[in-house]
């Protein structure tokens, strides 16, 4: 129901998007990350499309990207004297349950994707709410255990983005927290078992779409609404354990500024600038794009 509710608003308001992508400026924050890239990513195989989770390698050159419609994709990412110029699709496979049957309809609704410091990776679903090992290579996926929250959460609004902490613990955010005035519930996983291990606050319209711990320690939401004008994001910043958090929101799009952004990975480059890599899932729709957004931070501090 909500991305029927997407594509009408998608079709409804196009043309005033388009002019509100050329003539939009972005809404300031502190600190302004500076935007280093935005290219368009394109492919003809008919099942590309959909990304909503996504890994880039710590040297900046590898991307691992789920799709809503069951896919695992590896690509080269394209530099330029460190610049994004493209990427290259090198491998693809369906994905499949542990007995290597291909996942179908509603239960290859794949959003969320973590990779942790041993090369693990793990996928979380929005259908059927489960978070699975996942091997890139071949797409079979094994399950985790499962809180039992997962078997409460919203159709079609379940575990959207997932995240693993320095300490190793892999971490699920739902979409929806289940009332605008009710924070996301944050859920750890520590090998054996998932437990609540805090809540994010929500603030306004925005819905969690992604996560990613970055190289500062610090826990990273990408966040998205539909307005009549087009798409807007939202990224803030967390340092879990402190007070309040630490919260600092350090991006809010203007309207229709970028496509549907619901990928976000965050890494440190050779230089010592933190990199946010943020991809759009197209909806499967011929006038959206999947978009590769590339934008840097300050230099890292010394991780906690």
């Amino acid at each position: 129901m909500q991305r029927r509710i997407e594509r009408r608003l998608i079709r409804a308001f196009l043309p005033l998007w388009l002019l509100m992508a050329c003539a939009a400026p972005p809404a300031q924050t502190e600190p302004v990350p500076r935007v280093q890239s935005v290219v368009r990513w394109e492919h003809p195989a008919p099942w590309f499309g959909g990304f909503s989770g996504a890994e880039v390698s710590d040297d900046g050159k590898r991307l691992v990207v789920v799709s809503d419609r069951g896919r695992v994709v590896q690509a080269q990412l394209i530099r330029e004297q460190g610049r994004l110029v493209g990427v290259n699709l090198e491998k693809d496979a369906a994905l499949a349950g542990p007995k290597e049957q291909r996942l179908r309809d509603k239960r290859r609704d794949a959003e969320g994707l973590a990779q942790g410091r041993d090369g693990a990776l793990y996928i979380s679903f929005e259908h059927d709410h489960r978070v699975m090992r996942l091997n890139a290579k071949t797409g079979v996926t094994k399950p985790l255990p499962r809180h039992p929250d997962f078997a409460r959460l919203q159709a079609n609004s379940g575990i959207e983005a997932l995240a693993i902490h320095p300490d190793g613990r892999l971490f699920a955010l739902p979409e929806r927290s289940g009332g605008q005035a009710r924070p996301f519930p944050l859920y750890a996983f520590d090998g054996k078992s998932w437990s609540i291990a805090g809540q994010i606050p929500r603030r306004g319209p925005f819905l969690a779409v992604g996560a990613d711990f970055g190289p500062d320690g610090n826990f990273y939401l990408l966040e998205r609404t539909v307005t009549p004008l087009g798409f807007r994001s939202r990224i803030r910043r967390f340092r879990l354990g402190a007070d309040g958090l630490a919260e600092t929101t350090i991006l809010t799009t203007a309207p229709g500024q970028y496509d549907n952004l619901e990928a976000i990975s965050v890494w440190q480059d050779s230089a010592g600038q933190i990199r946010l890599t943020l991809i759009s899932d197209d909806n499967f729709f011929a006038l959206q794009q999947t978009q590769v957004v590339e934008l840097t931070l300050a230099k890292a501090g010394p991780q906690d």
